[in-house]
């Protein structure tokens, strides 16, 4: 009978409500170690508050912190973050089936089910596959980084630190998490000791990539190798507008943000922002001394994000891409979205409005709310609310002078934007019936 009921429960539950549940389950673990007085240098007890915003930040792979994670964190402190960013960068369900899959049973169609709408997988078909793959291409790209970071980081930290080094922030970089272990040089650093190094930069700027692309392209990549043309519609869109929303932000930056640098500084540092804003959350130069205008933009790009089944949060690539192809069809007045020979579904066009709609009022609603509690400017406070929705984790320098309220305001951010929107909506509401009938057509004016 007891058996009997937990196949009842378990049947309730939607693969949405699995992967928030595993997020919340993920989090409350990682706070409560975090929280034991080994995690901390000074062997002391960490508040339930502090704790759980950096869980949640790293889970989320946001790099929002409160306590800089080189000076505050031991060692064992910097693991636990450091495996949070792990799991919570290939996804707490892919971990979870390939556990299941090493230990030796069978995966069902319910958990197959599950990792489908947790990469944004297109069908059920080969999920298996694609999670051994997720897993296998994280963990080679992440050695591999952190072999070309060695030669760097065991230079200036002696072999075993250096060692540490590479290994957290290749990971860190591949995940898009933005944590790093500069805080000994001058707290909240990140790497602006590093500016002009740029063997270190374009390291950096790889994983990122990489890592922000998305699993479901690096399968088509693999699978057809440089062949543009066999590519799915979805690994098209994402690296045509993947590739625009970094070369153009980093024109921008070259010749409005940098024009008193050096061109060695001016190509590095542009390029850099651009990459970094979207997805990573790690920075080169000092962001509170960027132009009003420059800020403006880097909002943006953090709320666009990565792409779908990345390691990255944000509205996604591929929603900006298909609103742009919306906004186009209207404005040429044809009927159907189109892009590379191909039609684009309604469905898709309404579910890519809808996530627009939901991150802005978040965002901005968000952003007010913090700024009257804190007194601060309201451009400061969207760029952080931004920062936290879009799980990039960059900071004008406020994050660990807010007060509880805000910090509450951004882990919730945080979270809506590395589960994402319509996870959340979906997993709250349960699904209407589908009717035969339809209400009468009426037109309204628009525009």
């Amino acid at each position: 009978m007891l058996h009997k009921n937990r196949v009842k429960t378990r049947n309730r539950m939607t693969s949405f409500q699995v992967i928030i549940l595993s997020f919340f389950g993920l989090i409350l673990i990682g706070t409560l170690l975090l929280m034991l007085p080994i995690s901390s240098r000074q062997r002391s007890v960490t508040s339930f508050s502090d704790s759980m915003f950096t869980a949640v930040s790293a889970t989320c792979v946001t790099g929002l912190v409160v306590k800089d994670t080189a000076t505050y964190w031991s060692l064992f402190g910097q693991s636990v973050i450091l495996m949070l960013i792990q799991i919570g960068g290939m996804g707490v369900i892919t971990v979870g089936l390939a556990i299941i899959r090493a230990s030796g049973r069978k995966i069902g169609l319910w958990q197959r089910s599950a990792m489908q709408e947790s990469i944004s997988a297109p069908q059920v078909g080969g999920i298996v596959k694609l999670t051994s793959f997720i897993i296998k291409t994280s963990l080679i790209i992440e050695l591999i980084g952190a072999a070309l970071l060695a030669p760097v980081f065991c230079s200036d930290f002696g072999v075993a630190k250096g060692l540490w080094y590479s290994l957290f922030h290749s990971i860190s970089a591949f995940c898009n998490a933005g944590f790093d272990l500069f805080g000994v040089r001058a707290p909240f650093s990140s790497l602006t000791s590093y500016h002009s190094n740029i063997y270190l930069n374009l390291v950096i700027m790889m994983l990122i990539i990489i890592g922000g692309i998305g699993f479901l392209v690096w399968s088509d990549i693999g699978t057809h190798k440089l062949r543009f043309r066999r590519f799915s519609l979805q690994s098209k869109v994402v690296l045509m507008t993947s590739a625009v929303l970094i070369v153009l932000p980093a024109l921008y930056f070259f010749f409005y943000e940098y024009g008193n640098e050096g061109i060695h500084d001016r190509m590095i540092h542009s390029m850099f922002q651009s990459v970094t804003t979207r997805t990573a959350g790690f920075n080169t130069t000092d962001l509170a001394a960027m132009d009003e205008s420059g800020s403006a933009i880097m909002i943006i790009l953090m709320l666009i994000g990565g792409s779908p089944g990345s390691t990255a949060g944000g509205m996604k690539t591929a929603t900006f891409a298909v609103l742009f192809l919306s906004a186009a069809t209207v404005f040429s007045r044809r009927n159907d979205v189109q892009c590379f020979k191909r039609r684009i579904s309604d469905e898709t066009v309404r579910s890519a409005g809808a996530v627009l709609f939901m991150y802005l009022v978040l965002f901005f609603t968000s952003g007010i709310i913090i700024s009257r509690v804190e007194e601060l400017p309201l451009l400061t406070c969207l760029f952080e609310t931004s920062s936290a929705i879009g799980t990039v984790g960059l900071t004008l320098g406020i994050t660990s002078s807010l007060s509880a309220v805000s910090r509450i305001i951004l882990m919730i951010l945080m979270f809506f934007g590395r589960v994402g929107g319509l996870t959340l909506i979906y997993a709250a509401l349960p699904s209407a019936d589908s009717q035969n009938s339809r209400l009468p057509l009426e037109k309204i004016s628009v525009g």
